[in-house]
């Protein structure tokens, strides 16, 4: 890159070295620079700060249809503009993409690119998004993304309105999901500039707002205790003012679940009929509804059945036909419980108890570390099983994923059984066995 004044006849002797690009700037008009290819081919740019730090290049025109003097007067009015707070590189992105009718709004750039997810034209990690992924992208979208940004257009979008979005969900408490929201508007932006609908990604720059802290809450007895007897009068909850905290019986269903089987929640809630043989006591979970991407095999303890079985009645219950979905949401069309719905019933429920930083999470969480601890003394390479973690690596890995779905099945059972019957000790769903033995009478 060089500067100096530029002439006629510098700009027709300008060339560029076989490979490379050469960039000339001009000394008398801020901002305009002469750019010449390897090929002979002359373009001229002006670059501009605009008013939030971005530095845009708003392409003027080639040679020799652009001169030098129509170069320099096309950026000196373009120096005007910004000097007045204007933005040319965004102005004519957006007039472009209101010209074709088509793509204008951000709903309209993520409806196309939730849709190259989908078909597998959009592989940023060069391997299709498993279903799972998509639903989760989609419901981040839908409610995080899609409310502040869908009507804009999305050529105007800019840093400073991504900050304001991420700050104003830090300023409500929403962490981890404010991180996902930032990694997400980035993936779209990186999408619409791999089809050159826009050149600069507003979230650069901009980091992801809270820190990715592990969770390490674990619920104590006296919590899983008051968490259970109210899911259990679920219609009788009550806040700190005496309203009433509103949770529905599938809800409460789920949750109590979640504490039984500890499973992630979406693979809990998404429970499908076809899924189940309770007559086995088995659960199935297709690979696509797992975060390892392969099938997973929970046994089912007889607190869980009882509990699948009491929610697919509640969930058919007064209906034509049989619900596909163990945890049908009540809306008219057919389709499961969101994950969210899940989590924002328990953070009601924990709010009105009292129990503080709770998540449905916390309850996988308990039940693994209670397994593992001296209540129980499950290893830890069948508690991993059980929660479907990753426990090997090379071969057994391969044998694991593609054939070993009944794996340590009677292991999960044993731990996934002496877990339950702690669980509804816990709870007062189950006397406590005697710790004493008994002493055998002397045989005289």
């Amino acid at each position: 890159m060089s500067k100096m004044m530029l002439t006629d006849r510098a700009v027709a002797a300008a060339k560029a070295a076989p490979n490379q690009r050469l960039e000339i700037w001009d000394s008398r008009q801020p901002g305009l620079c002469l750019r010449v290819t390897d090929k002979g081919v002359k373009t001229w740019v002006y670059r501009y700060r605009a008013e939030d730090g971005r530095q845009p290049r708003f392409t003027i025109g080639k040679l020799p249809a652009i001169t030098l003097k129509d170069a320099r007067d096309r950026a000196a009015d373009l120096a005007r503009q910004v000097a007045k707070g204007g933005d040319p590189a965004t102005d004519r992105r957006k007039a472009r993409v209101f010209a074709t009718g088509t793509l204008r709004t951000f709903d309209d750039l993520a409806d196309l690119f939730e849709k190259r997810c989908a078909s597998g034209e959009w592989m940023p990690k060069g391997k299709r998004k498993r279903q799972r992924t998509l639903d989760d992208e989609n419901s981040v979208l839908r409610l995080h993304i899609r409310p502040t940004f869908g009507k804009m257009p999305y050529p105007a979008i800019a840093k400073a309105d991504v900050r304001a979005l991420l700050r104003k969900m830090t300023a409500k408490g929403i962490g981890a999901q404010a991180n996902r929201t930032h990694a997400l508007v980035r993936q779209v932006f990186n999408f619409a500039i791999s089809e050159d609908l826009v050149t600069v990604n507003p979230t650069t720059g901009v980091p992801a707002p809270a820190e990715n802290n592990a969770r390490s809450r674990v619920w104590s007895d006296a919590e899983l205790k008051t968490l259970w007897a109210a899911l259990s009068d679920h219609e009788n909850i009550v806040d700190a003012d005496g309203k009433r905290v509103a949770i529905s019986e599938i809800m409460a269903l789920a949750l109590k679940l979640c504490a039984v089987v500890g499973q992630r929640r979406q693979e809990v809630i998404g429970m499908e009929v076809s899924e189940l043989d309770l007559q086995a006591k088995t659960w199935t979970i297709p690979a696509w509804r797992m975060k390892g991407n392969r099938d997973h095999l929970v046994p089912l303890s007889d607190a869980a059945v009882t509990l699948i079985e009491k929610a697919i009645e509640v969930t058919n219950r007064g209906r034509n036909s049989q619900s596909a979905f163990v945890f049908r949401t009540t809306w008219e069309d057919e389709r499961a419980i969101q994950p969210g719905s899940l989590s924002r019933a328990m953070l009601r429920v924990t709010t009105a108890l009292k129990i503080p930083n709770a998540t449905a999470h916390d309850l996988r969480r308990t039940m693994s570390s209670t397994m593992t601890s001296e209540r129980l003394k499950i290893s830890h390479f069948i508690r991993s099983e059980v929660i479907a973690h990753a426990t090997t690596g090379g071969g057994a890995a391969v044998s694991a994923t593609h054939y070993d779905v009944n794996l340590w099945v009677s292991e999960k059972r044993d731990a996934l059984d002496r877990w339950a019957d702690l669980l509804m000790i816990i709870v007062g769903e189950k006397k406590a066995p005697s710790n004493v033995t008994p002493i055998r009478k002397e045989v005289a």
